[in-house]
């Protein structure tokens, strides 16, 4: 049996944030990214979402990027072929270098497409079973420690189960140590996104006072090698992201001791097929694992939801509401956090109807690509 394509289109959008969110890197508002949507001969409608950002701060790939290797290399390859799985969207695409987030926004519609021609959920798709998952919530730097303790306190009181805080050089020990003694029971963890070296060691072992639940890529975007170094000299566990892009990475990083846990995203590594092998390999060698956010509108976190089902997810991930950054999103009904938790849905596909009006609004281009 095939997945039959009729088109694929794709819509680019442009959103605001309702707040901006700073990292190390910089300050983001506006929000840019594609909307896949693969529809076959029956009215069944798959949807995906790219997570690439206007510049390449993240990784090497951008918005623009992303319509490039889609329209040009990754949608030709998918109409000269039959899939008979959404699987088989990964091993067709393998070719092609890199380019994992255009690939995981194409991928993504398939894989809704097929839990819809299956009358299936996504979450089903993937083999989940869970009917609820703990979620966390990830917090931007602060003008100021107070404005970061009185955001902390909104979502503690909220009942998020965990606090990430974006932290770099000149924010972060006594930021962490303030927020810490003020929730002396909240888990915490920190985000660096690349902001530090090896030299910093001795620095950032003060954070082994705080017991924090990680912190997330101290060292280099490309690096497993000297993370190895500093998980050694640390009893903090180090959690990997910007690093990790395939199931081999993973394998590599995991053999080095070069994390003790893993931030898979969808869009980083390529799509669910990838990050479903991410998952089974790091269960089997008890590396904990969460899902991590890219600032997606609905599509996006509906597919993280559906990936969190998945046993292997014992920690909070990012999926925070959409009220936490859109004035309005683009399903229906949003997705909502109710004590720290989010219920999945059960109907198929992803599970929530896009709002094609709100679609519409924000919808500034879109291409169709008949099969």
């Amino acid at each position: 049996m095939t997945i039959p394509i009729k088109q694929i289109k794709i819509r680019k959008l442009n959103m605001r944030l309702k707040n901006p969110f700073t990292t190390s890197f910089g300050t983001m508002q506006d929000r840019a990214f594609f909307i896949t949507e693969a529809e076959d001969e029956e009215g069944n409608h798959g949807f995906g979402e790219s997570v690439a950002f206007i510049s390449p701060w993240y990784s090497e790939e951008t918005v623009e990027t992303n319509a490039h290797v889609m329209e040009d290399f990754l949608i030709p390859i998918l109409k000269e072929n039959k899939l008979t799985h959404p699987d088989d969207v990964s091993a067709l695409f393998t070719p092609i270098k890199r380019h994992n987030m255009a690939k995981s926004a194409l991928e993504g519609a398939i894989w809704d497409l097929y839990a819809k021609q299956k009358n299936i959920s996504l979450a089903e798709a993937l083999g989940g079973k869970k009917t609820e998952i703990d979620v966390g919530i990830s917090i931007g730097i602060q003008p100021t420690v107070q404005d970061l303790l009185n955001t902390v306190d909104h979502y503690v009181q909220e009942g998020y189960k965990r606090i990430k805080i974006k932290i770099k050089p000149g924010w972060d020990v006594d930021v962490l140590r303030a927020v810490r003694e003020q929730f002396p029971d909240t888990p915490i963890m920190a985000d660096a996104n690349s902001a530090y070296t090896l030299k910093d060691i001795p620095h950032l072992q003060q954070l082994d006072d705080l017991d924090l639940m990680m912190i997330e890529q101290p060292l280099a975007h490309d690096d497993i090698v000297d993370h190895a170094k500093l998980q050694a000299a640390m009893k903090t566990p180090i959690c990997l992201d910007e690093s990790i892009h395939s199931l081999e990475d993973t394998r590599k990083a995991i053999q080095l001791g070069s994390c003790k846990i893993i931030n898979i995203k969808i869009g980083r590594v390529g799509g669910l097929t990838e990050a479903k092998r991410i998952h089974d390999y790091c269960l089997k060698h008890d590396i904990a694992v969460w899902c991590g956010g890219m600032l997606e509108a609905g599509v996006g976190r509906a597919h993280n939801i559906a990936l969190t089902t998945l046993s292997g997810f014992t920690l909070p991930g990012d999926t925070a509401g959409s009220s936490r950054y859109w004035e309005k999103d683009i399903i229906t009904p949003e997705v909502k956090v109710e004590s720290g938790k989010i219920h999945v849905p059960s109907k198929p596909g992803i599970g929530y109807a896009i709002d094609r009006q709100v679609l519409d609004a924000f919808t500034v281009e879109e291409k169709v690509f008949h099969f």
